[in-house]
């Protein structure tokens, strides 16, 4: 029998609404193609001249990809992304953030759009199509960079090695990029902005912050206090001042308009990991998942050393340990090691070798806590 795939229920909804509008979009325009005439299909995905009638669209078009490169990613992000954050958080709160990073970036984009059209009477701009899962990625991106800011990725033998936090801004770069070729429209560096703004605002102040499995009361605390999630993180060193001076007077100006809430002291205890409060962040640092990862973390290191020292000194104990007498007198050679020597040698270089490659055992965590490979600053 073929292996079982097991899939929580929000990641297997998405999963199945992406590949059927996907595979339905490619169906319709492939009956209507012709060589001189770009289809669109309203009723499907975002256009701002046409979708108006079409309300649905504000939240369909998200899964909705048209080619097949496009959609083989978008189909690996959400099987490995919402397969891990669905068991994170829970089916209710990935359902929710699903829905906040599609509709939000969709509508900020189609108001864009009717801006730049206003300003420039250029009615392409309300014939793009905004479609595709970009939002989803670069929110999945950022959700990571919570969870596990301190982690690194490796890449190509160690030649380059980057914090979590790097990769949002590394994709939306990677999105301008590809939006220069036909592969991406001009809507899609707008979603990846709106997408990273969108995200990390709901993560930093609305988020439900989980209850403690240990405790008894229920949460009421909300987003992530914590330094390692503010957005200046997201940023290479040189340029973390000026974000965090920007940041905080726009933050500023949107609690005098109450729209945003300056964070408690509870909520900083929960980012501290203080202990005197029993609520804290799935993964978020300081928490109890996080300083479990850390201890297991120090505890693969501190077996690793442990293993390398036996194995050396157990090679040592088999080179000084005397050769037990053979029951037959040797046959003397002219050349060449006699027949004692021969076991004896064969066994010290198996030990080496043992120790040799003890190290390929358990091998290297990735997770440092007290630093990282590409900050340039404090």
């Amino acid at each position: 029998m073929p292996p079982r795939i097991n899939l929580p229920p929000v990641t297997r909804i998405a999963l199945i609404i992406l590949l059927a509008q996907s595979v339905l979009s490619a169906a319709i325009r492939y009956r209507q193609w012709t060589a001189d005439s770009e289809i669109v299909i309203p009723y499907l995905t975002l256009i701002p001249q046409l979708s108006l009638v079409y309300p649905w669209t504000f939240l369909t078009t998200t899964l909705v990809e048209s080619n097949i490169f496009t959609l083989s990613i978008a189909a690996l992000t959400l099987y490995h992304g919402g397969r891990y954050l669905e068991r994170a958080w829970s089916s209710r709160e990935l359902a929710k953030f699903l829905v906040v990073t599609s509709l939000l970036p969709n509508l900020l984009c189609f108001g864009t759009l009717v801006l730049l059209f206003a300003l420039t009477r250029h009615e392409r701009w309300t014939l793009v199509t905004i479609a595709g899962t970009i939002p989803l990625q670069i929110s999945f991106l950022v959700a990571f960079s919570q969870l596990v800011p301190a982690h690194t990725v490796t890449l190509f033998r160690g030649l380059l090695s980057l914090r979590v936090p790097r990769f949002p801004l590394l994709y939306i770069g990677l999105v301008a990029l590809l939006c220069l070729t036909p592969m991406l429209t001009s809507a899609s560096l707008f979603l990846a902005i709106y997408g990273f703004l969108v995200s990390w605002t709901y993560l930093r102040f609305y988020k439900a912050v989980f209850p403690d499995l240990d405790s008894s009361q229920s949460s009421s605390l909300r987003g992530d206090a914590s330094e390692t999630f503010a957005i200046a993180e997201f940023f290479p060193g040189p340029v973390r001042p000026v974000v965090t001076s920007i940041s905080t007077q726009v933050f500023n100006m949107l609690v005098a308009m109450r729209l945003c809430v300056p964070f408690s002291a509870a909520n900083i205890s929960v980012a501290r990991g203080d202990h005197h409060h029993t609520f804290s962040h799935r993964g978020a640092p300081g928490s109890a998942r996080a300083e479990a990862e850390r201890r297991r973390a120090l505890a693969l290191r501190a077996l690793d050393q442990r293993l390398h020292a036996a194995t050396a000194n157990a090679a040592t104990r088999a080179q000084n340990a005397p050769v037990p007498p053979a029951v037959a007198p040797p046959i003397p050679s002219a050349t060449g090691p006699t027949v004692q020597s021969q076991p004896q040698a064969h066994g010290h270089n198996a030990m080496t070798a043992q120790a040799d490659g003890g190290s390929g055992l358990l091998g290297q965590t990735n997770y440092n806590p007290d630093g990282d490979g590409d900050r340039n600053g404090p």
